[in-house]
């Protein structure tokens, strides 16, 4: 069981994306994992570059857009998704 499991809710860390939460949708291998969310394009992410949440949301792995939203929807982490995260510049 890792940190970085399916359904994992967690904030892009780098990128033009930085700040806002996304969902993990599969694991590739050691370094990479694919995410998507409401404020997020579906893409492949290093694990560097995402910092996970205590939230999760149930979806299977490989689940489409619109079954992430329905997802974050029945959570009710849809406002938390919306929000963006202010990460601090070192």
């Amino acid at each position: 069981m890792s940190v970085y499991d399916i359904g994992r809710v967690c904030v892009k860390t780098m990128g033009r994306e930085a700040g806002n939460y996304c969902v993990i949708v599969d694991v590739i291998d050691k370094n990479y994992v694919i995410i998507d969310g409401l404020k997020v394009r579906r893409r492949r992410a290093n694990f560097n570059h995402v910092e996970p949440t205590a939230d999760m949301v149930d979806i299977k792995k490989g689940a489409d857009h619109q079954t992430v939203e329905a997802a974050i929807k029945k959570a009710k982490l849809e406002e938390k998704m919306k929000e963006t995260f202010s990460i601090p510049i070192k």
